[in-house]
């Protein structure tokens, strides 16, 4: 299958997955997970679906083993709505790209100085002229 195809079923994967869990799965273990990401394997036989959940610590591992338990159904669902001749085994994943990415900026701003060479907040410029009007300097 073309690469262009399973980018096309990755996207439709994700958008009826993703529909699916907000109208169909009333399991209250799942709690309301957002479908980040699909990646389909070339075969198709398997696809890996991204969610970011809206909990944290035994309750994210809970919310992962309700949608684990809801992947049969989700699946079946899925085939009656999709026109391919086999739907992928689906793979439920955390995506915890979000938090690296929040972990990366925390980690940058303590190791970057501050530039300082101007200070937005107080109104002052690097000479120590305070502004009254955008452009006017005062004496």
């Amino acid at each position: 299958m073309s690469s262009r195809r399973v980018e096309r079923l990755n996207e439709q994967l994700k958008r009826e997955i993703a529909e699916l869990l907000r109208k169909e799965i009333r399991d209250p273990r799942i709690g309301r997970p957002t479908v980040t990401g699909v990646e389909v394997t070339p075969d198709l036989y398997s696809a890996r679906v991204h969610v970011q959940l809206d909990r944290e610590g035994e309750e994210a591992r809970v919310a992962m083993t309700g949608l684990r338990a809801a992947s049969a159904f989700i699946r079946k669902e899925l085939a009656g709505t999709l026109h391919v001749r086999r739907v992928p085994e689906l793979r439920f994943e955390e995506d915890r790209t979000l938090e690296q990415a929040m972990r990366i900026e925390e980690i940058l701003r303590e190791v970057l100085p501050d530039d300082g060479s101007t200070d937005d907040e107080s109104g002052e410029l690097a000479g120590g002229e305070e502004t009254d009007e955008p452009g006017q300097e005062t004496s």
